[in-house]
């Protein structure tokens, strides 16, 4: 008696199919790109360190000591990107349903992947470290701000105070250290117009930090402001004027000199970001190589016979 066997086809279920993201290997690629990170940057601090001779600093370039720092963490980012995008690669589940350069294409998405988490977790780690360094010295902060607030006021003051001094400073006496120390004591009209030398420096303070604000000391400034070093200070009007001109020159002299630190922090501070967004892009660009080859090589069975050895 025959005995009839009926096939019966079962479709496969609705939402079934594996994703074509393989999250497990991206995650390891992402651990293996952040320790491996964590380890090149504390070696480079630590040569860093060992190499840096701080006491001859005016003799070390801070181009040079720049173009190093930047080199070495290139170098870190893209390695580890790669390191960890082809970990990704080589261990990402191939579902054979595309060509293969779909497949590349595929395995390159998971390396960027993996650049992408590995950025995310070291950017949080940068900005828990900023935060727990900030809480550091807020305690620090605090107990300076009452003091802070009581000299807050007179910092505009402090800022031309040098150069007050400079204008009201005394003649020397002819004869040198020695006859001032033979001369006769301050006279009693001198001590009696002390107030009139403090207004007369307040003043004088007031109008260099008026000129430094505008850029510029009219005339009439000029000529009062020597009028009263002339009279507080004994001199000629002519020394007077020539001192206060000088005054005027080194005020001047030292705006330029903030104003050329100012504006080369903002230059260092916009090439360091065109750096670093040009280095992420490079990163980017090694971990999706780096995954791509790793995906082929895993399709090829390659064996790195002189690394990975049974002994």
């Amino acid at each position: 008696m025959a005995v009839e066997t009926e096939i019966i086809e079962v479709a496969p279920a609705a939402g079934t199919k594996d994703s074509y993201v393989d999250w497990p290997a991206i995650f390891g690629g992402i651990v293996l790109a952040v320790a491996l990170g964590l380890v090149m940057l504390t070696f480079g601090s630590a040569i860093g360190l060992s190499l840096v001779n701080f006491s001859a600093a005016p003799d070390v370039s801070p181009i040079w000591v720049a173009i190093a720092a930047g080199t070495w963490l290139l170098w870190v980012e893209v390695s580890c990107a790669m390191a960890g995008g082809y970990l990704t690669g080589r261990m990402r589940k191939r579902l054979h349903d595309a060509t293969e350069h779909e497949s590349d294409v595929r395995d390159g998405a998971h390396g960027l992947l993996v650049w992408a988490g590995a950025t995310i977790v070291a950017v949080i780690v940068t900005l828990s470290g900023l935060g727990a360094a900030a809480n550091t010295v807020g305690s620090a902060v605090a107990t300076v701000t009452d003091a802070a607030s009581n000299v807050a006021g007179g910092a505009a003051d402090n800022a031309t105070a040098y150069f007050t001094d400079a204008l009201f400073r005394p003649v020397a006496p002819a004869g040198g250290a020695a006859a001032g120390a033979a001369a006769s004591p301050t006279p009693p009209a001198a001590v009696g117009t002390a107030v009139n030398i403090a207004d007369a420096r307040g003043e004088a303070a007031r109008i260099l930090a008026q000129s430094a604000a505008t850029g510029s000391m009219s005339d009439e400034d000029k000529a009062y402001l020597a009028q009263v070093v002339a009279g507080t200070t004994g001199m000629p009007q002519a020394d007077a004027q020539a001192r206060v001109d000088q005054v005027l020159a080194n005020v001047q002299a030292a705006k330029d000199q903030a104003a050329a630190v100012a504006e080369t922090a903002r230059k260092t501070s916009v090439l360091a970001a065109f750096l670093t967004a040009a280095s992420f892009l490079v990163a980017a660009a090694g971990a999706y190589w780096a995954a791509s080859m790793g995906g082929r090589h895993r399709d090829e069975g390659t064996v790195f016979t002189d690394v990975f050895r049974r002994y």
